[in-house]
């Protein structure tokens, strides 16, 4: 089930992400430039449940997934070559999209992009928009199989603290 996050899922979140770096740090080449401490942290996740833009993914008690769901599209988003033009207020952005490691491979990124394409066509939005980490080999191989077009390519200064070429990822609704 995918559902708005509660206050009480937030530590769960806070869980998710440190399983990710746990394993990010036991590769030889993580896939992702986040940072324990720095970037995702529960604060992250807490302003996002404020903002009423966090959502979280459970199955059998256990929360397994987040994903962060707005229309913020990060100011490096002006410099790629959308193919799909939209009004700022029509175009919907997935942020953070995790999934635990006790859970890959079991489909659970593509229903949650599934249930972000669903959320957003029903509040109007006609284009999706992300970003992805240009190592991130899971995430770049998934989003082309969803459909998604790589609009191009960019250096962002990520969260204030990382600089980063990140692939620009659209899909219209």
């Amino acid at each position: 089930m995918i559902r708005l996050a509660r206050e009480a899922d937030l530590p769960a979140v806070g869980r998710v992400y440190e399983e990710i770096l746990d394993r990010e740090e036991a590769l030889p080449v993580p896939y992702t430039n986040w940072q324990r401490g720095k970037y995702p942290t529960v604060d992250h996740a807490r302003r996002a449940l404020e903002a009423g833009e966090l959502w979280v993914a459970e199955e059998e008690g256990d929360l397994y997934g987040a994903f962060i769901l707005n229309g913020t599209q990060l100011p490096e988003y002006d410099n790629i070559p959308w193919r799909f033009p939209a009004d700022r207020d029509q175009v919907a952005v997935i942020h953070t999209l995790v999934v635990s490691p006790r859970w890959a491979g079991r489909g659970k990124a593509r229903e949650m992009v599934a249930f972000c394409e669903e959320e957003s066509r029903r509040r109007g939005w006609r284009v999706m928009r992300l970003d992805t980490y240009e190592g991130n080999t899971p995430a770049n191989t998934m989003y082309p199989k969803l459909g998604y077009r790589l609009a191009g390519a960019t250096e962002f200064f990520f969260q204030g603290f990382i600089h980063e070429v990140l692939n620009c990822y659209e899909k219209e609704l």
